[in-house]
């Protein structure tokens, strides 16, 4: 799957130690900043997945369903505006054009975008059954 070719790679990405756009320490703390700004973009079903001590290249997944290309693509801007903020731009990306999947890595933190359906044939909540969920909570609605 051309999605996951440019990923292997045997170095291992961390947070840079001064963040002068925020305060984002390390890699759990960056995935619930794209948490948050998913939600406020009304991504669907967000999950953080710590895959750190399963993935050598990564720390972190974050995964979320959009409704339709746009929507995905317009989560996947999204994301990059709100890293770009901490001074965190991808590494690669891949599937912004299509928009059935988008896949954002950011070293530590890499976001999977999807539409349901790709979502739920790929299954990478499945496939990565094994890692803990990271403590994640929308932001309470006025």
């Amino acid at each position: 799957m051309a999605y996951l070719s440019g990923l292997v790679t045997p170095t291992r990405y961390h947070v840079r130690s001064s963040n002068p756009g925020g305060n984002v320490d390390n890699p759990h703390d960056l995935a619930r900043l794209v948490a948050d700004a998913l939600d406020d973009k009304k991504g669907l079903d967000i999950t953080l997945l710590d895959v750190g001590d399963l993935f050598q290249i990564t720390e972190v997944f974050v995964i979320v369903t959009g409704t339709s290309r746009p929507h995905v693509q317009t989560l996947a801007e999204t994301v990059r505006e709100k890293l770009k903020d901490v001074d965190r731009k991808p590494l690669r990306s891949e599937g912004e054009a299509e928009g059935e999947w988008v896949l954002l890595d950011f070293g530590d933190v890499i976001v999977h975008i999807f539409q349901a359906e790709t979502r739920d044939f790929y299954g990478l909540e499945r496939l990565w059954g094994d890692a803990d969920s990271l403590v994640w909570e929308p932001a309470a609605s006025a």
